[in-house]
This record gives C-alpha cells, structure tokens and sequence, in this order.
C-alpha cells in the first residue's frame, strides 16, 4: 500500500515547513515537473473540446462574494478579509466561479456564441481545520482545474454530459479509477440557496445527465448553489474523497444577471455548468502517487531517461546523450561514476523509465545498453532509436515501455 505523503518526501516530490504553514506544502523539482505536465494534459485535453482559457486573479472584493452568495453561504470557509487603505476589504477567492461569471458578464453575447466555454487552472483557498490537513489531499492553497460553460437551457444537459465524458477519457489516459459517481443533493437544515424550483429543476437536468451511469445519492453533499455530480475516488488507506465535479447552477446567472441575446433578440437567461476533469492538481498527484507507487507512466515521469557512463572514460559521451535528449524534450539526466558504483548508480535510478548504460563499446559504436525499469534489458541499441522510441511512449502516453519493432 502507497501512501503519497510518505513516498511525496521519500521521492522528493514535495514537502512542507512549518513557517510556511500547515496544508501549505511546496513543490520540489521532480514534484513540479509531474504537476506541470499534468497541467499542460488538461490544458490540451480542453482546447481539443472547445474550452478557451483565461485568467483571473486570487483577490476579490468581499462585495463580489456577497453576491455569489458565498459570503451568507460559505463565508466559515474563507480567509477573513484583508482591509486596505480607504476601507475596501477584499478576500481571497474560494473558487473561480464569480470570476468566470464576471467574465462572461464583461461582454454581450448572442445565442449563436453559446455553449461559451471558459477553463483556468487558478488558485483558490480553503480555510481548512488544521485537524483535517494532510499530504496533497487537504490542503489550504489549491489550484483548481475549473471551467464554466455558459449556454441555454435546452444545451445544458449535453455540455454536462461531454463533461463527463472529459472526465472519463482522463481517467482513463491518467490510470485513475473512479470509486463511484455521487449525485449530491441538499440535506434539511443546511445552509442553502432557498429556492425549491431551482433545486428541483438542476437535480432533474442532472439525473437525465447521469441516465446510463451507475451512481448513488447523497443528501447533505450539495454544493451551497445546486447540486452536483461528483466522481469519488478512493485513496490507499481506503479514504474517499472527491476529485471530480460536473454542476448545473441557475442561481448565479441570476444573482449577476448574465444574460445573451436570443434569436428574438431579447435578453435572456444563460445555465451555468461548472465542471472539473482532475479537481485540485494536489489531489490529482496525490492520487497519481499512490496509484503508481512512484513509478509514474513514461510521459508523467519527472526523469525519463538517466544516462549511466561506466568510467570517466565515457562521461563525455554520456554527456552528449543528455544533450541529445533535452534538445528532443525528454527530460533526462546524467549519472556520474563519481555518484557511485555502476550498481548503486541503477538503483537509485530504479524508478526511471529507461537507463542507458554507456561504456566502452558503446561508447565507440555509438549506441548505449538499455535497462528498462520493468528489468527487462533489450540490450546495446543506437542513441537515435532509443530517443525515438522514448519520445513515441511519452507523446502517445503509452504504458508499454519497450514495444516490439
């Protein structure tokens, strides 16, 4: 069993101070370069489904969230608010979504612009119990994969399902396994936009949505505005928690009064759908450590390639290879003789994709002897093919790391 705090610190990933703060961990470089490839995956997955991205900032004025309702509904999560000179208090953000909605409010818009999709990996913070902080999964500094798609009524429920359907192609290319999907509802005596039509009318959009998925209803897990789909997952100690969300939300369309201009050309009012394929970037990785144990896919892995020279005889050359390599885009490094004997060399690099051993006669023939971190050892192969071959794993995110020719 793989527990990402352990392995997170073991591997160098990521780790934490005290005078930074607790659920403020930072990111080593293998860590960061893990985080920035799976950012880069999203980004790429989205503009391939029609997503625009933007960038908002991590300040809002307490007004802003007084009308997203967050500040009656959620204010027991949010930092307290920062007063600057001349009285206005702004806050930091809890999520993205008044942003996005201003966004979308800063320009007019006509129904043949619709389904407008708007996506940001942005920061958002949580004042979390200190109790419940942990690794990456609880953390109070968080960057979010968010997006919120504006369209009509009659296009909500095919935007939330391709939604999902994102969520699922994820999944599947990430090797993360989905617990179970949850419809989250409202519980009695929670504190929730009090509006019975619109609760009624989301959750109906949201059931059709879910038609033909296995899922279970939870009351009392709704976010404050509507209710939500969310896609469970279950870490190595058997936690659960939610790392995905598909929403249907009429509540803030009305309290910013967006609106598009309709075929009649009258003012009318836009759905909103917030959805996220990997939620928080923290718990992503955390769940992609444990799932891995470390040993992360060829195009996930913080060192694709490390170059082992036998002597310093062939240091140079093992040099030439690094170079190589980076100049392709494969994040490679060199193994010194002076970090240790041949042996210890590949075993501290035994979670990395490929090694290529470089001695004499590799040396002057021009090729390395590859050892694959399964064990497998295909033997002495020129530089260029084992180049080609290590950019062709991470650009088709393969999980075969020697296929046969």
């Amino acid at each position: 069993m793989h527990d990402h705090r352990r392995l997170g610190r073991e591997l160098d990933l990521f780790d934490t101070d005290p005078l930074m703060g607790a659920g403020l961990p930072y990111w080593l470089p293998d860590g960061a370069v893990v985080r920035h490839v799976l950012e880069e995956y999203v980004r790429e997955a989205e503009r391939a489904a029609g997503y625009r991205h933007v960038y908002s900032p991590v300040l809002g004025k307490r007004e802003l969230y007084e009308i997203s309702g967050h500040w009656d509904h959620y204010s027991e999560d949010m930092f307290p608010p920062m007063r600057l000179s001349g009285g206005e208090e702004v806050v930091l953000r809890p999520s993205l979504c008044p942003h996005h909605a201003l966004i979308y409010r800063s320009r007019s818009h006509s129904y043949r612009e619709l389904p407008l999709r708007i996506a940001e990996l942005g920061g958002m913070y949580r004042s979390e119990l200190s109790g419940v902080l942990g690794g990456l999964t609880r953390v109070r500094a968080i960057q979010l994969n968010d997006a919120h798609i504006f369209c009509t009524l009659e296009q909500a429920v095919e935007e939330a399902r391709a939604a999902l359907g994102l969520i699922r192609r994820a999944y599947d290319d990430l090797g993360i396994r989905a617990s179970r999907y949850r419809l989250s509802l409202p519980a009695d005596g929670g504190k929730y936009v009090p509006d019975p039509d619109l609760w009624r009318r989301a959750s109906a959009l949201l059931e059709e949505v879910l038609d033909g998925v296995p899922y279970e209803s939870a009351e009392g897990e709704a976010a404050f505005y509507g209710p939500k789909i969310d896609v469970q997952i279950t870490d190595a100690a058997g936690r659960e928690s939610t790392l995905s969300t598909v929403q249907i939300d009429f509540h803030q369309p009305e309290r910013f009064d967006l609106h598009y201009i309709g075929p009649d050309g009258g003012k009318h009012r836009p759905v909103m759908v917030h959805r996220s394929v990997i939620g928080s970037v923290e718990r992503a990785v955390a769940q992609l450590v444990e799932a891995y144990g470390g040993a992360f896919p060829v195009w996930l892995a913080p060192v694709q390639l490390v170059v082992l020279p036998v002597s310093d005889a062939q240091e140079e050359r093992a040099h030439d290879v690094v170079r190589q390599a980076l100049a392709r885009g494969i994040r490679a490094e060199l193994a010194a003789p002076g970090d240790g004997t041949l042996g210890a060399r590949v075993r501290a690099a035994r979670l990395v994709p490929y090694q290529a051993v470089i001695g004499e006669r590799e040396a002057d023939a021009g090729g390395a002897a590859v050892r694959l971190r399964d064990g497998r050892r295909p033997g002495a192969v020129p530089v260029d093919e084992l180049l080609d071959r290590i950019g062709a794993r991470d650009a088709d995110r393969g999980a075969e790391l020697w296929a046969a020719a």
